[in-house]
């Protein structure tokens, strides 16, 4: 054992190795990148500036934007530098950090969607009692929780992979670090970790899911005994918005972290690591935006105030 070097470094593996296709890659994702922010901080800030946004669902959907940033912002600048560079090295550090991340904007993403089914709950089976059901207070409660929640899951599972070694292969076969990449290379005991990951995961998991779908119960028996047209279509229009976002994360989510890396799952894993990491974030405001008429109505509003404010028309009473 005194003649094993410890790994302090670990080598990402770039989706091409073709120099003429990881520049056509570096394009593509960098305008997937630069989109995901400015739609993003479009909705954070149509929230902030339209008064007839400040509702609970738009505060949750401002959270929802800025975890899809901050998430995309955890890998795809790695991402996009190892396109045009030959250095694809991460300290263990910088990786640590990545995971750390990574699995904090998860979680919370989890539990916000949880949030975002109670708010919808309370919107459409009590909608009377719905202002002091999701008063500023407890939106803000909420918030707090699913942030601080998220964090110390986070914490625990960082803290636990401090604890693995490496000393026979460096090299991670994904884009950026995460848990199952380290557990595959690590010559430490995973057993503990594995435990870790399935037990804390799993639990999590199935509260998050209890918290999102348990009220859907209640809501689609609601909805079908909505008398008009109109009333069940907006209803039925923020469900299906919520629920798309809620199963291309879940998949996703279960894939990475429930499916064996095997080899011959390799491209495949690749790929839902890129609809994770880089698609969702992107997805998840055009499927609220498109579908959301007060967010388009807001979004013109704020254009016609624009234009009118840059150029102003000025009539001339005199003649």
């Amino acid at each position: 054992m005194g003649n094993i070097t410890e790994v302090t470094v670990f080598l990402l593996t770039p989706l091409s190795d073709n120099p003429q296709i990881r520049y056509v890659l570096f394009v593509v994702f960098l305008l997937i990148y630069m989109i995901t922010l400015i739609i993003n901080s479009l909705i954070i800030l149509l929230f902030i500036i339209d008064a007839q946004l400040r509702t609970p669902m738009f505060f949750f959907l401002g959270n929802l934007a800025f975890l899809d940033m901050s998430l995309s912002s955890v890998t795809a600048p790695r991402m996009l530098s190892d396109f045009i560079t030959t250095n694809n090295l991460i300290s263990f550090p910088a990786c640590m950090m990545q995971i750390f991340f990574l699995t904090y904007f998860a979680s919370i993403e989890l539990f916000l969607l949880g949030v975002m089914s109670y708010d919808r709950f309370s919107a459409i089976c009590h909608p009377l009692h719905y202002v002091q059901m999701m008063s500023w207070n407890v939106c803000f409660l909420l918030s707090s929780m699913v942030w601080g929640l998220g964090f110390l899951y986070s914490l625990v599972h960082t803290l636990c992979s401090l604890r693995l070694a490496f000393c026979s292969s460096n090299i991670i076969h994904n884009f950026f670090c995460d848990l199952p990449h380290l557990f595959q290379i690590s010559c430490t005991n995973t057993f503990i970790n594995m435990v870790i990951t399935l037990t804390l995961g799993g639990s999590v998991g199935l509260v998050a899911f209890l918290m999102t779908f348990i009220p859907y119960t209640r809501i689609f028996s609601t909805i079908i005994r909505i008398q008009t047209k109109d009333g069940k279509l907006k209803a039925f229009s923020t469900c299906t918005s919520h629920l798309t976002v809620v199963f291309i994360f879940y998949a996703s989510l279960i894939f990475i972290y429930f499916v064996p890396n095997t080899h011959s799952l390799l491209t495949l894993y690749n790929i839902v690591s890129i609809m994770y990491a880089v698609i969702n974030p992107l997805l998840n405001p055009l499927i609220y935006s498109v579908r959301n008429k007060e967010l388009k109505a807001a979004l013109e509003r704020t254009m016609q105030h624009l234009f009118v404010t840059m150029y102003p028309v000025n009539f001339d009473l005199t003649h």
